[in-house]
């Protein structure tokens, strides 16, 4: 029989022994439960002959034999398996590379297309007013022409990256040349 109780925040427990017939049949029970909970005693070890030594010696380096043997079929196969897998890494690294170089192409294809699209568009442009200022200068001088009976003669030189003018205009006893030299803006 015991008291149980809680002093300043403290788990107490007094435990007083009881007399007669109930207190041994626990104290059976407590002795029952620690011998079940008490590991069996270790096998008794036989001393063995020369033979029998010998015997086990062999079978113990058989034995190490077959581990050994195990470990190093299995190591060569991870080895197998890690050479394979860096092959097949580099196979996509490979292919990633080679992707991202075609995509980097790709682009810059487009954009040298693009620039030089501009540049013909620019080009195409000026070239469009030159010809809209000379068709004005024509017609001013033809009707001038008509009516001063003087001539205009005159030539031009379009090469790849520049137009050449030469125009001589004559009124009676007056000559005016004019000549000049527009270049292209052409990339080489």
């Amino acid at each position: 029989m015991g008291i149980r109780f809680c002093k300043d925040g403290q788990f107490c427990e007094i435990v007083i022994p009881e007399f007669g017939k109930e207190s041994k049949k626990r104290e059976k029970k407590k002795n029952e439960k620690e011998e079940e909970k008490k590991p069996p005693p270790p096998p008794k070890v036989k001393k063995n002959t020369g033979k029998e030594q010998k015997a086990i010696k062999i079978q113990a380096w058989w034995r190490g034999t077959l581990v050994r043997r195990t470990l190093l079929h299995a190591a060569l196969r991870a080895s197998i398996i890690q050479r394979w897998w860096k092959q097949v890494l580099l196979k996509l690294q490979a292919d990633r590379r080679r992707a991202a170089l075609e995509l980097y192409a790709r682009q810059t294809w487009a954009a040298v297309r693009l620039q030089a699209w501009v540049r013909m568009w620019c080009i195409r442009q000026r070239y469009i007013r030159l010809l809209h200022a000379v068709r004005i200068i024509q017609v001013y001088w033809r009707w001038h022409n008509c009516h001063t009976c003087g001539f205009l003669r005159g030539r031009y030189e379009l090469t790849a990256n520049k137009l050449g003018l030469e125009l001589e205009i004559f009124l009676g006893s007056q000559i005016c040349r004019i000549t000049d030299c527009i270049p292209f803006p052409i990339k080489n």
